[in-house]
């Protein structure tokens, strides 16, 4: 496998759809540059990411051509029962009789209670030994010592998928670095999610943009994803690429792949200093808060108008953005402070209180 891996999270939309063609054509470019691994989950895009890879994937090329990881999402089992019938329904709506690597989603401390009542690990073990799942593991959004709780009790994982990219990697909320350490101790695959951080590591702050250029190097997510990639165990970085001209630069760098340089890893480590003190709200994107919000509110879109006027200065546009995305959804001054949001948030963000900051911008300008 070529590292680099089509996450199928962000595919590209017209109208709140995804655009088949497009992804086609996505898909076309990938397997010419000798790209193969495709990830997806049961809820990605309101189930649409499953039934385009069926559509524009499954039904057209060979089955031995291509590597399909499906996670199980804790939104869809509340007993043991579900799993397998959650899994069932997966394998038809991506049109496949087996996946390649199937995961168990998004594990945390409380969410790994939860697939223990429901004996999520043993049933998909089982499922493992009737040849419907070839690899399983775990994808991770907790802290180093949980993952160690994690692979010590279920040592049949064989690979497990981290957030990992140069901004997390000493951060002490998503600690990126000790969770990779934890892998290496337990010798397991290692797949990196979020190595562009939701895009925030592709529009940078001037400061930290400058150095990059004088590099005269590729472009900001080349940087991110080799650097990812260029660590002892990863089998695989995830790229949600959205549209084609994402998946030609992806290719362009990934298909002959350098390991970072030691001045590369240097530069990075300035760029994460710079970044960390302008201001930028590190949400990713992911829109997991978004789904139980009471009010609506477009979480991950708010933050990016934030970010838009803090670091770029954009005041008009970042107003212009802010009121289409609340034309007909919740405002940030709407925010009822249920936390909802914040218990499934997988970068910890105080949302409600990032909140109360955009609305003070956005909401009570005279």
């Amino acid at each position: 496998m070529k590292k680099l891996g089509f996450g199928c999270m962000r595919l590209p939309l017209i109208d709140g759809k995804v655009d088949l063609e497009q992804f086609s054509e996505m898909i076309k470019i990938y397997f010419e540059n000798g790209f193969n691994y495709f990830d997806t989950a049961h809820g990605y895009i309101d189930g649409q990411s499953e039934t385009a890879i069926r559509e524009c994937l499954t039904s057209k090329y060979p089955r031995d051509s291509y590597i399909l990881t499906n996670k199980l999402s804790s939104f869809y089992i509340h007993k043991e029962e579900d799993v397998r019938v959650v899994f069932e329904e997966q394998l038809k709506a991506c049109g496949v009789d087996y996946f390649d690597y199937y995961l168990m989603h998004a594990q945390n401390a409380e969410l790994f209670k939860l697939y223990k009542e429901c004996h999520a690990y043993e049933v998909s073990l089982k499922l493992k030994e009737e040849g419907k799942i070839k690899h399983f593991g775990i994808s991770f959004h907790d802290k180093a010592a949980v993952l160690e709780e994690i692979l010590t009790e279920y040592p049949q994982i064989e690979v497990v998928q981290i957030q990992f990219n140069y901004l997390d990697y000493d951060s002490q909320n998503i600690e990126s670095r000790k969770c990779y350490e934890v892998c290496r101790k337990f010798n397991k695959d290692v797949i990196i999610m979020e190595p562009v951080k939701g895009g925030a590591l592709v529009d940078l702050p001037f400061n930290a943009q400058k150095i990059f250029d004088e590099l005269n190097g590729g472009s900001n997510a080349s940087y991110a994803i080799r650097f990812t990639a260029s660590f002892e165990g990863v089998i695989m970085v995830l790229s949600g690429m959205s549209n084609i001209e994402q998946m030609k630069d992806n290719v362009a760098y990934m298909k002959d792949f350098v390991p970072f340089s030691k001045k590369e890893f240097e530069t990075v480590k300035k760029v994460a200093d710079i970044i960390k003190y302008s201001n930028v709200i590190p949400c990713t994107a992911c829109r997991y808060c978004v789904d139980g919000c009471p009010k609506k509110i477009l979480i991950p879109d708010l933050f990016a108008c934030m970010n838009q006027k803090r670091n770029q200065l954009d005041d008009w546009n970042s107003r212009n953005n802010y009121r289409t995305y609340t034309q007909n959804n919740g405002m940030a001054s709407n925010c009822i402070k249920c936390g909802k949001c914040e218990t499934i948030c997988p970068q910890h963000l105080k949302i409600r209180k990032l909140l109360e900051e955009v609305s003070n911008v956005f909401d009570k300008r005279k």
